[in-house]
């Protein structure tokens, strides 16, 4: 079992705490909630839960989430910043959701990392922790050993990439098809802001149709066709919905659907490049080691065991 603890204090989101439980709610992971001092605690959306585990909690948690912290400016404890630093430095993963990222810059573990929270908070994290490089723009931002995701919903991305990460594409879609959300946001997207922007066409059907022929020769010139617009304006678009180039995103999906063939089918290396349209096994395995860093048999073995 995975050991996934949720650090909640009050007032808590019960959003962004949600968002972890969802994820993480089912085998091989345990969940549980634990809070500085267990008793009733109080939530933003006003109504209270019975916290019944404290901080030792955390000492056999492999996954720590601080799903949100409020206010932002308050400062955490002597108490809270032991105990999350001595967890990671005995390998404990560090998440945060939205303002949680208040809390792990407190410990010093962000100091000349990048890390992302809502935008709403971005430059108030920076002012009171310069040494961290907060980028307001991004969906999530994961380290390995610290792991930092935007605005609320943008928790749920997190995640799931922490899913993926641990148990493979397959399962992380799975756990995405229960909760009837996208298997995969690349952490690079944008968040979306409130700000007064011209309204634009969504690309969600673009994306649909592109993820569907993924095994064909698609130009950014087909894609902007099927839109119905130039190219510099389906780039636009793209930069502007999802904070990277129309060819960016389409390899990035390609080598997602690589990773899940890999790990549920037997077919050949030379097959899934025709299938998702890498046109060769070597063209498949130079861009797989580029985004992984590790190649497709490799990984074929460490999730399949062959």
């Amino acid at each position: 079992m995975h050991r996934v603890v949720a650090l909640v204090s009050e007032p808590q989101a019960s959003f962004e705490l949600g968002c972890a439980a969802a994820v993480f709610r089912e085998a091989p992971y345990r969940f549980r909630v634990c809070t500085e001092m267990p008793g009733n605690l109080r939530t933003t959306e006003g109504f209270d839960m019975i916290v019944t585990s404290g901080l030792r909690a955390l000492d056999r948690a492999d996954t720590i989430v601080v799903p949100g912290w409020l206010p932002i400016n308050r400062e955490p404890t002597p108490g809270v910043l032991k105990a999350l630093t001595r967890a990671h430095r005995r390998g404990a993963r560090l998440v945060s959701i939205c303002s949680g990222a208040y809390v792990l810059a407190a410990t010093g573990l962000l100091d000349g990392r990048r890390a992302a929270t809502h935008w709403r908070y971005a430059d108030q994290l920076q002012r009171r922790f310069p040494a961290v490089q907060v980028d307001p723009d991004v969906l999530y931002i994961d380290h390995g050993d610290i792991a930092t995701s935007g605005g609320s919903g943008t928790g749920i991305d997190l995640c799931l990439q922490l899913v993926r990460t641990d148990q493979g594409a397959a399962y992380a879609s799975r756990v995405a098809r229960r909760m009837v959300m996208p298997p995969h946001r690349e952490g690079g997207q944008v968040q979306y802001r409130d700000e007064p922007e011209q309204p634009v066409e969504s690309l969600g059907e673009l994306l649909d149709w592109a993820t569907e022929n993924l095994a064909e020769t698609i130009t950014l010139e087909d894609l902007a066709g099927r839109a119905n617009v130039s190219a510099r304006t389906l780039a636009r678009r793209f930069a502007d919905q999802l904070g990277v180039a129309p060819g960016q995103w389409l390899l990035a999906q390609r080598i997602a659907r690589t990773r899940f063939l890999l790990e549920e089918t037997d077919l050949s290396v030379d097959t899934i490049a025709t299938r998702v349209g890498l046109s060769s096994a070597t063209n498949l395995r130079r861009r797989f080691r580029a985004a992984l860093h590790t190649t497709p048999s490799a990984y074929r073995r460490a999730y399949q065991g062959k």
